[in-house]
C-alpha cells in the first residue's frame, strides 16, 4: 500500500510541476495560428530529455561537484517560485513562440523545462527510480491524451476550470517546494 501511496504522491507532484492542463492554453494558442504539433514527436522528445535527467542527472551533479542536497535545496526555491506563479497568475519567464512547435518551445522547455527537470533529481532524493519512472511514464500518457485532445477539454472545463486546476496544482507544487526545502537543508547542516 505506501507504494502505491508513493506513485500517488509522485505522479502528482509531477503532474503538478509539468502542468499540463495549466499549458492547455498555450498549445491551443499555437494550434489555432495553423501550426501542426506532432504529439508523438513531441512525447518521445519529452521522455527522452527527462530519462537522460533521470539518469544521468546525478552523475553529472557529482562531476561539477554539486551534491543531491545542494541541487534539491536550489531545485526547491525555483518549484516554489513556479508555484506561486501559478497561483497568482503571473509569469517570471516567458515563453516566446517558434516555427517548430513541436520541439520548442512544446516539448522543451514547456513540457520537460527546467523545473520538471529539477523535480526529477530532487525525486531521487526521496522516491525509489521506479516509481519515479512509473509516475514520469503515466504523466506522458496524460500529457499525450490532453495534447491531443486539447480543443475537447479546452471546451469541456473553460478557461475557469483551468485557472482553478492551475492554482490547485500550484498549491500542490508549493507543498511539494517546501518539503523538499526542508528534508534536503537539514541534510546539508548535519554534514
Amino acid at each position: 500500500m505506501e507504494w502505491v501511496n508513493s506513485l500517488i504522491s509522485c505522479f502528482m507532484i509531477l503532474f503538478s510541476i509539468i502542468d499540463i492542463l495549466g499549458n492547455a492554453p498555450i498549445i491551443m494558442g499555437f494550434k489555432s495560428k495553423g501550426n501542426i504539433i506532432d504529439t508523438k514527436k513531441v512525447i518521445i522528445t519529452s521522455l527522452v530529455i527527462f530519462l537522460s535527467f533521470l539518469f544521468l542527472g546525478q552523475p553529472m551533479l557529482k562531476i561539477i561537484g554539486v551534491d543531491i542536497h545542494s541541487f534539491s535545496v536550489a531545485g526547491s526555491i525555483v518549484l516554489f517560485f513556479i508555484g506561486l506563479e501559478m497561483i497568482l497568475g503571473i509569469d517570471l519567464h516567458k515563453v516566446t513562440e517558434n516555427a517548430q512547435t513541436s520541439i520548442v518551445p512544446i516539448a522543451f522547455p514547456l513540457i520537460a523545462g527546467p523545473g520538471s527537470l529539477t523535480t526529477l533529481i530532487s525525486l531521487r532524493s526521496t522516491y525509489d527510480v521506479n516509481i519515479i519512472l512509473l509516475s514520469l511514464i503515466l504523466n506522458m500518457i496524460v500529457v499525450y491524451f490532453v495534447i491531443d485532445k486539447c480543443d475537447f477539454i479546452a471546451e469541456k472545463i473553460g478557461n475557469n476550470g483551468l485557472d482553478v486546476l492551475k492554482k490547485i496544482f500550484g498549491i500542490v507544487l508549493l507543498a511539494f517546494a517546501v518539503k523538499i526545502f526542508g528534508a534536503n537543508a537539514r541534510q546539508l547542516f548535519q554534514q
